[in-house]
């Protein structure tokens, strides 16, 4: 088989790439390790960029999203019993978009079956061969057999855990990490939001965080230890806790009900660098992760996206290598900064086991800081609806 691009990775990346990738007449072919079935069964953040949401509209793949996702404007911030909001239209004419990934990727599959771009299921094996060459290419198993795709160039989209970016040299390859000790207990379920917008919630007993999917469809976190299980949370406990830890304004009117999901994330901080080796380049996931809180991880990956698109289209169209030669570069600096911001997102709002009363103390000061400082509102508003590419 031979295709100008191969796509590891069936993910909202590796499919957005891939169908921006065909508006521009470039060939390309996803492979996924998994069924598209169990794809959508993932239940990840729905807080989308503007930058995003520009990309899916140059994809052709916004429709569905425009009438069923949510516009938000600002976001509110809780301490113990107070609150405070940060209206985002204030400082930037930009608003983010709340939308579940789960429909985004839906959307995408569909969009790309629609134009019948090749998407492999159930890949297995998957090699990469020469990529430091001209002429790269991947071997794989897909149904018991296995092929062979010759390319131009291989997108590594296929997450923290896959193959990509370990054909990196170890030698080469420089990694960035720090573990938090504790996690998010999540759950989905089919109750009215609590608020209108997202609450931010700091409070003597942990983290929490009320979102939404739509006016029906609410997810709710709470900060837990890092080593609990799910198997310790009824959904009667979790509700009581979450209305601990959130004002009682909020708490009195919260409308519970049975999970239709429940799971815990444990948070980390990664990056990979370079995000480039050869003929490969890395997306997402495969680069770099960031803790949820300001829900980066999704919008971060659509950046990468972007620059990868961008260089591509760049190479195929005017024979020009050079966004191509700097992408892992180019990515980097943006990356470096939403690390930065979902750092001081966390740091700002969770409870930290080691953190003495001085670090409380000062946690503090910081929020109230953000609740008086028009600057600082100004530059939380820039980098949650998000940075410029």
């Amino acid at each position: 088989m031979r295709t100008q691009v191969v796509i590891i990775g069936g993910g909202p990346s590796g499919l957005l790439l891939g169908q921006l990738l065909h508006k521009s007449g470039i060939d390309a072919v996803v492979l996924e390790r998994r069924t598209r079935e169990y794809v959508l069964t993932r239940i990840r953040a729905g807080v989308l960029e503007r930058g995003l949401v520009d990309l899916l509209e140059q994809a052709g793949a916004a429709d569905r999203l425009h009438n069923e996702s949510y516009t938000h404007d600002g976001t509110v911030f809780a301490v113990n019993n107070e609150h405070f909001g940060i209206p985002f239209s204030k400082y930037i004419d930009k608003p983010v978009t709340v939308y579940g990934q789960t429909e985004l990727t839906r959307d995408l599959y569909d969009k790309r079956e629609s134009v019948n771009a090749q998407t492999l299921f159930n890949v297995e094996d998957v090699v990469l061969n020469n990529v430091k060459s001209n002429a790269p290419s991947v071997e794989c198993r897909v149904a018991e057999k296995t092929i062979r795709i010759d390319c131009d160039f291989i997108a590594g989209c296929d997450g923290s855990y896959g193959v990509s970016r370990h054909n990196i040299p170890a030698e080469v390859r420089n990694e960035f990490e720090k573990i938090y000790p504790f996690g998010w207990l999540g759950v989905l379920a089919e109750t009215k939001p609590v608020h209108e917008e997202l609450v931010y919630a700091n409070s003597d007993r942990g983290f929490a965080l009320c979102s939404m999917r739509n006016q029906n469809l609410s997810r709710y976190y709470v900060q837990c230890d890092a080593n609990d299980n799910i198997d310790n949370w009824t959904d009667t406990q979790f509700w009581d806790e979450l209305k601990r830890r959130i004002p009682d304004q909020f708490a009195d009117t919260l409308d519970t009900g049975p999970s239709i999901e429940k799971s815990i994330a444990k948070l980390r901080s990664f990056v990979c660098e370079p995000m480039q080796w050869g003929r490969l380049f890395l997306c997402g996931d495969a680069a770099h992760i960031v803790p949820p809180t300001g829900a980066k991880g999704l919008n971060t990956a659509a950046s990468d996206v972007h620059y990868l698109y961008n260089a591509l289209h760049q190479w195929y169209s005017e024979n020009d290598h050079t966004a191509l030669d700097k992408y892992s570069e180019t990515a980097l600096k943006r990356v470096w900064k939403v690390q930065r911001f979902s750092w001081w997102m966390t740091s700002t709002l969770h409870r930290f086991p080691q953190y003495s009363e001085f670090d409380l103390r000062v946690q503090r000061a910081e929020l109230e800081f953000l609740q008086q400082s028009e600057a600082a509102q100004a530059s939380l508003a820039l980098n949650y609806v998000g940075l410029p590419y």
